[in-house]
């Protein structure tokens, strides 16, 4: 039997023009993708779930290549990504951990990671150190009711430490996850916050090429 069951597939795109201040002369751009699918463990203790993380990767890459398109922007204007879970009652938030490889490399491959994925997922050294979208993506977890929202973090997809680029994206599907299901998330932007004026560590001053500074 298939681990993976989708019900749903959920997108949402928004412009932000201002925060209160000058009109921003391109505005940004955010958008998240949120698949909502049953939980093959919910309801149960199963100390061997990684046959779902190995389950989730075309999922991923599918929902990443479809969040692009709806944002209808060329892969090279997307600066800045993240991923999320919410798990229904009946899981643990180690259902949700299971998003980290799938959710976070098919991003990286689509924004032009060259790294060995069979590698990354496996965790070994020295696997994640080509190309670009070089950052760590950042997540949040929860376990939450139906219609349950989710800030889910954003950070520049090169370098962790871009102050400019920390941000967050509210997602929800309303009526998910019921107690059986997960909601997994991603969502990117195409740049700044809008008003960004804070300093530290500019966009166009990444140096180190580590995906941190």
């Amino acid at each position: 039997m298939s681990l993976i069951d989708i019900r749903r597939i959920v997108t949402q795109v928004e412009d932000i023009f201002h925060e209160g201040g000058p009109r921003a002369t391109t505005p940004l751009r955010r958008g998240a993708i949120a698949v909502v699918m049953t939980n093959p463990y919910a309801g149960r203790y199963e100390p061997d779930i990684l046959p779902m993380m190995d389950a989730l990767q075309p999922v991923g890459i599918d929902m990443a290549h479809r969040l692009r398109a709806a944002m209808d922007v060329p892969v090279e204007r997307i600066q800045g990504y993240g991923k999320g879970a919410i798990i229904g009652a009946s899981g643990e938030l180690e259902h949700g951990a299971l998003w980290h490889v799938p959710g976070g490399y098919a991003m990286r491959e689509l924004l032009g990671w060259k790294g060995d994925a069979a590698a990354y997922q496996r965790g070994e050294s020295g696997s994640e150190q080509r190309g670009n979208a070089l950052a760590i993506v950042p997540s949040t977890k929860k376990i939450g009711a139906p219609g349950t929202a989710l800030d889910v973090p954003l950070t520049h997809i090169n370098a962790s430490y871009v102050r400019s680029h920390f941000d967050a994206m509210e997602v929800r599907v309303p009526g998910a996850p019921k107690p059986d299901e997960i909601v997994y998330i991603l969502v990117m932007s195409t740049g700044a916050r809008v008003h960004a004026r804070v300093g530290g560590l500019a966009a166009d001053a990444i140096a180190k090429w580590d995906g941190l500074r």
